[in-house]
């Protein structure tokens, strides 16, 4: 299942919870109802009229009608639940930016409300489903990562918490892979500073995704190629103690006999940078 599909599958399931929620207010609605000032049309028809247009997936025209119930009749509770709706259906759309302002929206005028998780969490998964390959420019994974984090944080035990934790590390290894894909591109062209930093970047902020081993390998090529023995002999003790069948390791422990030299001494490795950014991984 690709990520888009992920993506719709979790917002469907939370569209569900939201709808559930809605249908539950409606119940202690009717002296509200009393009240309502109709504009031009009854709030009850404008509302079923968007919602039905959401069934039938007409993105952009329920996203429009959800629109008339705010602007005919505002400051209501069917306002609310609209702004919400509308912004459902923009996702659906893809019409992200759209979508993410209406949520966003939602959430300045209504913090407290038992729908603010999920307006929260439908930003996250819009900018979630812009994500590009680690070969394009990852605004849209540092956003996602960091509203999905947002979401964890104020609503740790919610369903929403649950998926966006799952989402939250894929993104970590997106922005690994884009770090990787920068490193290795300076280290073909012989700058191996720029790609030490880009590798230790690695190291010390994406230290649980699946390029830890590769980088750990790449900063004992690297320091190999600038003399620097001890960090090279160090790195490949470190990715030993990690990831000791892996074919990284295998590669790093050939490179350094073809030296002449093997992996540090667990001791000596213990005291360096990799050991302490590894501190969760590294069994000394």
């Amino acid at each position: 299942m690709s990520q888009t599909q992920r993506g719709r599958a979790a917002i469907g399931f939370a569209c569900a919870l939201l709808s559930a929620i809605v249908l539950s207010g409606c119940a202690g609605d009717k002296k509200e109802k009393t009240e309502l000032q109709y504009n031009e049309r009854p709030v009850e028809i404008l509302y079923a009229d968007a919602a039905e247009k959401l069934d039938k997936r007409y993105w952009s025209e329920a996203a429009i009608a959800f629109g008339e119930v705010e602007r005919q009749h505002p400051y209501t509770e069917w306002a609310r639940r609209a702004i919400l709706m509308g912004a459902y259906a923009q996702y659906q759309g893809n019409k992200y930016e759209d979508a993410i302002q209406a949520a966003q929206r939602f959430i300045a005028l209504h913090p407290g409300n038992r729908s603010a998780p999920y307006a929260y969490y439908l930003i996250s998964i819009c900018y979630f489903e812009q994500i590009l390959d680690v070969g394009r420019d990852q605004s849209s994974t540092v956003n996602a990562m960091n509203s999905l984090q947002e979401v964890v944080n104020r609503y740790p035990e919610s369903v929403y918490a649950r998926d966006a934790r799952i989402k939250i590390d894929m993104t970590k290894d997106q922005l690994a892979g884009k770090e990787m894909e920068i490193g290795r591109f300076y280290l073909k062209r012989g700058e191996h500073l720029a790609a030490i930093n880009r590798f230790r970047t690695v190291i010390e902020n994406y230290q649980t995704t699946s390029h830890t081993a590769e980088a750990l390998f790449r900063l004992t090529e690297s320091y190999l190629s600038i003399g620097l023995l001890d960090q090279a002999q160090i790195s490949g003790a470190v990715l030993g103690f990690n990831f000791p069948g892996s074919v990284w390791y295998q590669d790093a422990y050939k490179l350094l006999n073809s030296k002449g030299l093997a992996p540090a001494e667990p001791k000596t490795a213990k005291k360096s940078w990799m050991s302490r950014a590894l501190d969760r991984l590294t069994p000394f």
